[in-house]
């Protein structure tokens, strides 16, 4: 689902709310997740999950799939999602 879609969503559950409202609301709660993840803080949303980020090791002797040549892949960091135990039971539920 785009922002979009989730602002009309969201409009329609809060009619009350204008589109701008709605959308600034959105952009906060992405700009705090997205701060946090920065520091290497965890987001936990309940009933939803755990966003948090985790550091990967270099490699030095990787290979280029398509070449066979080898290169080197510094360390990095990524964001790891962890879906609390009620959005894997909705889920689970849904495609039974």
């Amino acid at each position: 689902m785009v922002t979009s879609k989730i602002i009309d969503k969201l409009k329609s559950e809060y009619p009350n709310l204008n589109n701008n409202q709605l959308k600034l609301i959105f952009d906060l709660i992405i700009k705090n997740i997205n701060t946090s993840l920065i520091s290497e803080n965890a987001v936990h949303i309940r009933r939803f999950g755990r966003f948090s980020t985790k550091n990967l090791k270099e490699k030095k002797s990787a290979r280029n799939p398509k070449t066979g040549e080898l290169i080197y892949i510094p360390t990095k960091k990524k964001v790891v999602f962890k879906m609390s135990k009620n959005l894997k039971e909705i889920i689970n539920k849904k495609w039974k």
